[in-house]
């Protein structure tokens, strides 16, 4: 009995615990990132290309409120059979100076933490890893934008 008692004690020790401040400093930074080629007074629906260094993103305001934006952001690779161009949905949170990554590929909503294994082999820390991937994404060295 003591045993069980101990593993059971154990396994609470090696649970996942997120780290929230590194996760709202990431989402902090990809805020920052977006607001360099974020263009003031748009209309929902409008679409532009980032051009940059590193490539270009395209760009679509899906819905616009006072204190949030929601975008999709895509970067177009080329034509593969095995990879697929990443796209994400970010909300863009302005009073809180935040952008997180809400939809990215067929992952339509994330979980604070998932427990692993699980049946979509997703990472306990998914939600994290999909909003630094969407640093690196935004990390194209934005010299132009270009309103479509």
């Amino acid at each position: 009995m003591e045993q069980l008692v101990a593993q059971n004690i154990q396994l609470e020790k090696d649970k996942y615990q997120p780290n929230v401040s590194a996760f709202l400093a990431l989402c902090a930074r990809n805020y920052a990132l977006i607001l360099k080629w974020l263009p003031d007074e748009l209309d929902a629906q409008t679409s532009w290309y980032v051009e940059g260094k590193f490539g270009h993103l395209s760009v679509t305001l899906l819905e616009n409120t006072k204190y949030t934006q929601l975008l999709e952001i895509s970067r177009r690779l080329p034509d593969s059979l095995f990879v697929s161009s990443p796209r994400v949905i970010v909300r863009v949170y302005h009073d809180a100076q935040l952008a997180e990554v809400l939809t990215s590929q067929q992952i339509f909503s994330f979980k604070p933490v998932y427990d692993y294994p699980n049946a979509h082999m997703h990472h306990t820390d998914e939600k994290f890893q999909v909003n630094a991937f969407l640093q690196e994404l935004l990390k194209i060295g934005c010299h132009s934008i270009a309103l479509t």
